[in-house]
């Protein structure tokens, strides 16, 4: 058996992924194209089922749209002064991976945010949230907004953290 890299390195990857924690407070500071690029990059690098790749992504960074979709998900009042919106979305219709798919990109990306010194939070979004930010991005009505992601250069700071609970591992059987 090939060993992996030992102590330290398992230390970085966890590193990387503890990163990532829901950001709510921003500066109001844009970000650069060239960030917002690496973090689509990151999305687009999520496995998807049978490589049908269902994601597309609207960039928001007109701070007035940003404004305007913040308050128009009920979640997401906080983002105002976020620097872009990211809206990943696709045809959900007749493809039964599309949420397992989107969650992965969408995971994929805030990993980036957070590697990349940014901060967002992954709003949800259901049928109920759809026609307010369809109609504000001019989505049509069969593509699906599957989330609405404020992205930011963080003014509040949080500590790495893993949720990690030995009592919810069964090992080789419940």
């Amino acid at each position: 058996m090939r060993k992996f890299g030992g102590a330290v390195m398992y230390e970085k990857v966890l590193e990387f992924i503890t990163k990532r924690r829901s950001i709510r407070q921003f500066t109001g500071e844009p970000i650069e194209r060239e960030r917002l690029d690496a973090l689509l990059k990151a999305a687009m690098a999520a496995p998807s089922a049978n490589n049908k790749r269902p994601w597309l992504f609207v960039v928001v960074t007109e701070k007035e749209k940003i404004v305007a979709l913040c308050k128009a998900h009920p979640y997401a009042g906080f983002g105002i002064d976020a620097g872009a919106v990211i809206i990943p979305f696709g045809e959900k219709e007749g493809y039964k991976w599309f949420d397992q798919d989107m969650a992965a990109a969408t995971e994929n990306l805030l990993l980036a945010v957070a590697n990349l010194g940014l901060g967002a939070t992954w709003c949800g979004m259901d049928e109920a949230k759809q026609g307010s930010i369809r109609s504000l991005v001019g989505l049509p009505n069969d593509q699906y907004a599957f989330a609405l992601i404020p992205i930011g250069v963080p003014s509040e700071e949080k500590a790495l953290r893993t949720q990690y609970d030995k009592e919810r591992i069964h090992w080789e059987h419940y």
